[in-house]
């Protein structure tokens, strides 16, 4: 019966079993790379993650309690000045299990335990490959954050068309003062041409009589011209008559002595 075993006590005694995940824990740090049964490397990966996410606070303290379970000074050194640096970004599952197959003579399973960020052929692959894990039971979960992510993306959306209607308004309000004050002037502008029209009207108006006025002048003169030469036309015959000789009388008076013989 497997009443309070927590974890695997991998048929060892705990100081036996603490040295080995110690020395197995040394051994992927220096080789990043460990090949060992499937069950060694799940106890191992339980052991060795927290010291990795211990070594990214560089401090005494830390180097102190990372070196209380590796009791090894250069496993120490080598991560905190080269494995921490690699694995600063990535918020743990700092180690990958590949399973090989099965070890002849036992039949026991085997696998290759490593640091993820060591492995440059499986780092490629996922730059390409980027896949979301999502647990079973995460659905209900998944659905609410993305609900909330689209509520967001709404205000924001709302919030930022806003402010450009605003922005807008607040352009287009000097823009009706110059509409409107081109208006005034197109106005201003009319209204005097109208004044300019009006007083050319009334001018013309004016000179059409004056020039009526002087038509009816010429007429009369020319009227009074052809009476005046009537005039002189009808008292030419009478100068003419006064102007002549008496001649017609000595004709009378010869008649007349004629007529006595």
């Amino acid at each position: 019966m497997r009443h309070g075993k927590k974890f695997n006590h991998l048929s060892r005694q705990a100081p036996h079993r603490k040295a080995m995940l110690a020395n197995m824990a040394c051994s992927l740090i220096e080789h990043k790379r460990v090949n060992t049964t499937v069950a060694k490397a799940k106890a191992l990966k339980k052991f060795v993650e927290p010291l990795i996410t211990k070594s990214k606070t560089d401090s005494t303290h830390s180097r102190r309690v990372v070196f209380r379970y590796l009791r090894s000074k250069e496993a120490v050194t080598e991560l905190f000045r080269d494995v921490s640096a690699k694995v600063a970004d990535r918020p743990g599952g700092y180690t990958r299990i590949l399973k090989t197959g099965f070890r002849q003579g036992d039949n026991a399973e085997m696998c290759f335990i490593e640091l993820v960020d060591y492995n440059e052929n499986m780092l490629k692959d996922t730059k390409k490959k980027k896949t979301s894990r999502r647990r079973r039971g995460g659905s209900k979960k998944t659905d609410d954050v993305v609900a909330t992510t689209a509520v967001e993306e709404t205000t924001e959306t709302v919030e930022a068309t806003e402010a450009d209607t605003k922005a807008e308004v607040v352009e287009e309000a000097p823009a009706a003062e110059v509409v409107e004050e081109v208006v005034e002037e197109a106005k201003a502008e009319e209204t005097t041409e109208d004044a300019v029209a009006e007083k050319v009207e009334a001018e013309e108006v004016v000179e059409e009589p004056k020039a009526e006025e002087t038509v009816e002048e010429v007429k009369a003169e020319a009227a009074d011209e052809v009476v005046e030469e009537k005039t002189e036309e009808a008292a030419a015959p009478e100068a003419k008559a006064e102007d002549a000789p008496e001649e017609p009388k000595e004709e009378d008076n010869s008649e007349e002595e004629k007529k006595e013989e």
